[in-house]
This record gives structure tokens, C-alpha cells and sequence, in this order.
């Protein structure tokens, strides 16, 4: 892998970080609050792809787990891998590929085929391994904690659809930059 690939994935991973400077918003009945980097996770992996992608957010993760308080909230260290958000946290992972999978496989990308990778690998994906995880962290049965989840969709939706129209415009605009090219 070339130097400007572990570059663009520490980008992304620094975008991450920004957007965990917004502030959480807390749900009274689930201790995962809403929180504005899955739109990160779903914009990286469809900038730069499954492989890429994916590793924006082991950088990232690497980086919370090193204390840095860049999670919403100003979380991090390694506790939040042990909380009921853990398995979102990882998930990111997992998600941001399988975004930039659909995305590098669509032969024509538009917005609806990026939202439907968003809301496969950014949404369903997240929703898969965050859930499971939550129930086992906090006790709760799987059912309650992924009826609580539901109010997170329009949510989630939401931010599906607006990476999905960022997404096919970057990648655009990104082409024209010599060092931004794909080479993956």
C-alpha cells in the first residue's frame, strides 16, 4: 500500500474525529446515544472504498482506544470497548467496507445506489453487530434493545441519504486530484 493511502485513510479518520465534536444526542431509554459519525463511517467507505475505507476506521479506533476523547461525547479509552456501544464502535469497520464494496462495484453510481449501499453497510450492517453486542453488554433482551434501535432509523435514514448525495459528487471532484486518484 502506498504512503498516500494510509494519508487519505488518517483523512478520514481525522474527519471521524471532527464529527465526534458534535454533541451526542441522548435517548432516555437506551444508553447508545444518537450520534453524528455513522455519516462519517457510510462517506468514507463510499469515497474510498471497501479496503480503504475500512481501515479510516481501525485508524480511528486505534486512536479511542488510545485515549484520545474523540467519540461523541468526548469519549475514548479503552472502557467505551467495553460498553454498551461497543458493538457499534466495531461495526464501523464492517460497515465503511461494505459501503465501499457496493459502491466500488456499482458501474454507474447515483445517489440511489449509494443510499442503498449506505443503508446496507451503514445502517443494516451497524444495526447487526451493535444490537447483539448491546443486549450482551447491558443485559436487556435482544428484543427490547432492538426495539429501542428503531427510533435511531429516520435518524440513520437520513444520514444514508445525505452521504448518498455527497458521495457520487466527491468521488467526482476527488478524481480530478492527481494524489486522490484510486489506485486500489
Amino acid at each position: 500500500m502506498k504512503t498516500v493511502h494510509w494519508m487519505q485513510a488518517a483523512m478520514f479518520a481525522a474527519i471521524m474525529a471532527v464529527l465526534g465534536f458534535l454533541p451526542p444526542i441522548p435517548l432516555s431509554f437506551t444508553p447508545v446515544p444518537i450520534s453524528f459519525q455513522t455519516i462519517g463511517v457510510m462517506i468514507a467507505g463510499g469515497i474510498l472504498g471497501a479496503r480503504l475505507g475500512a481501515l479510516s476506521q481501525v485508524i480511528f479506533l486505534l486512536a479511542v482506544a488510545a485515549g484520545a476523547p474523540i467519540l461523541a461525547g468526548g469519549r475514548g479509552g479503552l472502557a467505551v470497548f467495553a460498553g454498551p456501544s461497543a458493538g457499534f464502535l466495531i461495526s464501523w469497520i464492517a460497515g465503511a467496507f461494505v459501503v465501499g464494496f457496493l459502491v466500488e462495484r456499482a458501474t454507474k453510481l447515483s445517489a440511489k445506489r449509494t443510499f442503498a449501499a449506505n443503508v446496507i453497510g451503514g445502517v443494516l450492517v451497524l444495526y447487526i453487530i451493535g444490537i447483539p453486542v448491546q443486549s450482551l453488554v447491558t443485559g436487556v433482551g435482544l428484543k427490547e434493545v432492538t426495539l429501542a434501535s428503531a427510533a435511531f432509523i429516520p435518524g440513520d435514514l437520513l444520514k444514508a441519504a445525505a452521504a448518498a448525495l455527497l458521495v457520487p459528487r466527491l468521488r467526482t471532484a476527488l478524481q480530478a486530484v492527481p494524489s486522490f486518484r484510486r489506485a486500489a
